[in-house]
């Protein structure tokens, strides 16, 4: 039986929402808590986006990213980033075959539903701008050949924000390629107490979760995100903010129009996650640090002062007026 065409397939958004809801379920079988940042990587991936996880290790990124690809059932594979990565360790690259007297294309592990470059930026920006056409584009150029990528496509990066000996900072270009950039945060005790007890019952060190989806279906799902309607009043309220972060004092570069998109993408997701054909301001207000922080640069002055772009976003959302909850 062949899978209907994901470009044709109009699906309903309680489809939509109950098909999400059973993924969060079953990552949630492994991954204790985080409900917050699995709902937003989650409609991130629905979007169509990338994400980047940044926080200190040990607070299960690259878990998380494991069990969404197992639960969405795409291909995975996981990029250790190290210092010494070149960029043709990233895409493939040519490899003469003696047999057949010519070069044949080797495809790298960008070449997968669902890629983990875990520890980002540990790797040099020669190599991390090897990731740039593929996440913007969906393809792969080497020596003067493109290859394009399987869909979906997805990239969940990690990066550790306290260490800075050895690491590359991303640059302003690729934090842009990142839909959304979230912290994953200590767990609660009470959660941290379930993560060991789980280990315990478990015996082993594997983790594995139920597939709910396919990459086909999960397609499906992106296109049904797709048809959902943004009111121009909601449109107006992500461009506000946007504009508002170029013109705070504490901003060296405001987001990017691209950063009133991401407002725009994101939030639909989420009212889709909610059962909703419609998008409120505050599905926008939800995304709003994950989507914008990233992409507000600080001026000097600001950043030894310990101010970050989190509170700036922060701020923004008390004082930019929004438009009301309901719908017309």
């Amino acid at each position: 039986m062949t899978s209907p065409d994901p470009d044709q397939d109009k699906t309903g958004v309680e489809a939509i929402a109950a098909e999400a809801k059973a993924v969060l379920a079953a990552v949630g079988t492994v991954v204790v808590g985080r409900e917050r940042s699995l709902r937003l990587a989650l409609a991130a991936v629905l979007a169509g986006g990338h994400v980047l996880l940044e926080d200190v290790p040990g607070l299960g990124k690259t878990l998380m990213a494991r069990s969404l690809a197992q639960a969405l059932k795409l291909d995975f594979k996981r990029l250790q980033c190290t210092p010494d990565l070149l960029p043709a360790d990233v895409t493939g690259s040519f490899l003469y075959n003696p047999g057949d007297r010519e070069f044949t294309f080797r495809e790298g592990p960008l070449f997968t539903g669902l890629l983990l470059a875990d520890e980002i930026n540990r790797t040099p920006p020669k190599t991390q701008s090897a990731l740039l056409e593929a996440m913007q584009e969906r393809q792969v150029t080497v020596e003067g050949r493109t290859f394009p990528l399987p869909r979906p496509f997805h990239v969940l990066a990690t990066a550790n924000p306290v260490e800075y000996e050895g690491t590359y900072p991303l640059p302003e270009a690729q934090l842009d390629r990142f839909l959304l950039r979230l912290d994953i945060g200590y767990p609660p005790p009470a959660e941290e107490v379930e993560v060991l007890r789980r280990r315990l019952s478990r015996q082993r060190e594997e983790t594995e979760v139920e597939p709910v989806l396919d990459a086909a279906r999960l397609r499906q799902l992106q296109h049904g995100v797709e048809q959902v309607s943004v009111d121009d009043d909601v449109l107006r309220y992500c461009v506000d903010l946007a504009s508002a972060s170029r013109a705070h004092t504490a901003v060296e570069v405001g987001a990017s129009p691209r950063g009133a998109q991401a407002l725009v993408l994101v939030a639909r997701a989420l009212a889709v996650l909610d059962g909703r054909d419609f998008v409120l301001p505050e599905d926008v207000k939800e995304c709003a640090v994950a989507a914008l922080a990233h992409r507000i640069t600080l001026r000097p002055e600001t950043w030894t002062s310990g101010v970050t772009g989190v509170e700036v976003v922060t701020e923004l959302l008390g004082r930019v007026a929004g438009p009301a909850s309901t719908r017309s």
